[in-house]
């Protein structure tokens, strides 16, 4: 059996990407307390549903880069060497 190696960067990638999710989850949170004038202790009464919404967001992101990868490696155009006659 093959063992599976995930390099240090594409670590640190993923959990960068995850990061930026839960910003964003924080973001809609705190959109959806100032729209509905709320407490603002919902910030933490909420988190785990935040990180839910957070992973959520990776996971529809995770599907959108690999369609994309899919995409380019079925439609990449192999490079033709020039031959040339003498």
């Amino acid at each position: 059996m093959k063992d599976i190696v995930i390099s240090a960067r594409r670590i640190r990638r993923e959990l960068l990407i995850f990061a930026v999710c839960i910003l964003a989850a924080l973001a809609i949170n705190a959109g959806s307390i100032l729209w509905y004038k709320t407490e603002w202790k919902e910030m933490f009464t909420t988190l785990h549903i935040t990180l839910a919404v957070a992973a959520v967001i990776f996971v529809l992101l995770l599907l959108v880069r690999l369609l994309v990868f899919g995409c380019v490696r079925v439609f990449k155009r192999k490079h033709v060497t020039a031959v040339s006659i003498r």
